[in-house]
């Protein structure tokens, strides 16, 4: 691969980062609607400092940090913990993070650490030019930049808590209420209070005049918003803090229905036709660009394995995201074919198979090979993280499924 010179790896890296940009969605039922304007002040960016908390309140109640929520929300912390809400902040972005200036960085942490209080420290840390000068006050805990999107940052303003109305039969708690219980709003119900992280606006960044973060449309042109079924319905059931989606088998396979029919020609060869199809996921599938879902058929025999055909689902960008390879994403109830011809003599006995892979990060596995090609011009510590990176996005590639057919039995000649 050729070489690259070190202020024109600073630029592709900063171009790259597009990927990770926020912006409010610009959809919504009008501008009276309530939920618009509660999230409208909601999600105001950059999100304001809370500011010092009251002062008859202990320590763990003035705490921005998820384990003091766990004290009184221990389901939710420990859901919240395996998700990939509390990875935001890995070594996928960090070695991006340490190489942006301050107003490229603040962009990406609008997600991936949106409080005020995670970037101060972020700053201090990367030595930034906007640092405070001063130490983070005690209710800010060590290492809050670093756990991502943190309970605080949807359910917390100016240290007033805010949640969904209470589920049906649910008991209210017994006073004296803590931190003065929470404020419920219906937004936190709707669709559009994930569109801050899951939705570009209309100006942002594109590829073939595709918005490279556009789920909240492909939601609102599905018929899961037709029906009135919202994000969280799927990926918050029972109101769980997990958030699953292509990186989890189970939620993969609810989304991806998958067939495998074989069938013997009267020339005694067999037609082997799989099915992919989007059933269940309520957006394209997958949504943006990183994930990759590959289908193969192979033909298993006593002589090995053959490959008969192969179907990556996806939407393929380079590295600079300029240009499209392909768009092969699955609308709801769309569906991808796999098909093959097998001749007499390749159907004694055996099987077909359809084997479903899925590599969450695919894109930032390109990524990161590729800058990592480039590790003479970067700092040791830059190479080590990248490199922790990469592990970490091959290690969460799994096969979702695999379907066995038995070649049936030949016809006499």
């Amino acid at each position: 691969m050729a070489g690259v010179a070190p202020e024109r790896l600073v630029g592709l890296i900063r171009r790259l980062a597009a990927l990770l940009l926020l912006g409010l969605a610009a959809g919504g039922a009008g501008a009276g609607d309530a939920v618009d304007a509660f999230l409208a002040r909601h999600w105001q960016q950059p999100l304001a400092p809370q500011g010092a908390p009251p002062a008859a309140w202990p320590a763990r109640e003035a705490s921005l940090a998820p384990e003091d929520c766990a004290a009184c929300h221990p389901q939710q912390h420990a859901q919240w913990r395996g998700s990939l809400h509390a990875r935001t902040m890995g070594p996928g972005i960090a070695w991006q993070l340490a190489l942006m200036t301050p107003d490229k960085g603040e962009r990406c942490l609008r997600c991936h650490a949106p409080l005020a209080e995670q970037k101060a420290l972020l700053a201090r840390t990367l030595g930034w030019a906007n640092a405070p000068a001063s130490p983070p006050p005690a209710y800010v805990p060590p290492g809050l930049d670093r756990q991502g999107l943190v309970c605080a940052a949807c359910h917390l303003r100016r240290h007033e808590r805010f949640g969904p109305p209470r589920a049906a039969g649910a008991a209210a708690p017994l006073p004296p209420r803590p931190h003065g219980g929470f404020r419920a709003e219906a937004a936190f119900q709707d669709s559009r209070f994930c569109a801050g992280c899951h939705q570009f606006p209309a100006d942002g960044p594109r590829t073939k005049g595709k918005l490279h973060e556009d789920t909240l449309a492909q939601w609102q042109a599905s018929p899961a918003a037709r029906d009135g079924r919202a994000c969280q319905s799927c990926h918050m059931p029972a109101r769980r803090h997990e958030w699953r989606g292509v990186h989890d088998p189970q939620m993969l396979r609810q989304g991806l229905a998958a067939e495998l029919v074989l069938k013997r020609r009267a020339d005694g060869g067999v037609d082997a036709v799989a099915m992919l199809r989007n059933a269940g996921a309520g957006h394209l599938l997958p949504t943006y660009m990183v994930p990759k879902i590959e289908a193969t058929l192979v033909r298993v025999g006593a002589g090995g394995e053959r490959v008969l055909a192969r179907h990556v689902i996806g939407w393929q960008i380079d590295l600079a995201l300029a240009e499209e390879s392909f768009d092969t994403r699955l609308a709801p109830g769309a569906a991808a074919t796999l098909a093959a011809r097998l001749e007499r003599a390749e159907t004694r006995g055996g099987r077909v198979e359809l084997r479903v892979a899925v590599a969450p990060r695919e894109h930032y596995e390109r990524m990161f090979r590729y800058v990592l090609a480039q590790r003479a011009k970067l700092d040791a510590r830059t190479q080590q993280t990248l490199q922790a990176a990469l592990d970490e996005a091959v290690a969460t590639r799994y096969e979702a499924l695999r379907l066995t057919r038995a070649l049936p039995p030949a016809t006499r000649p």
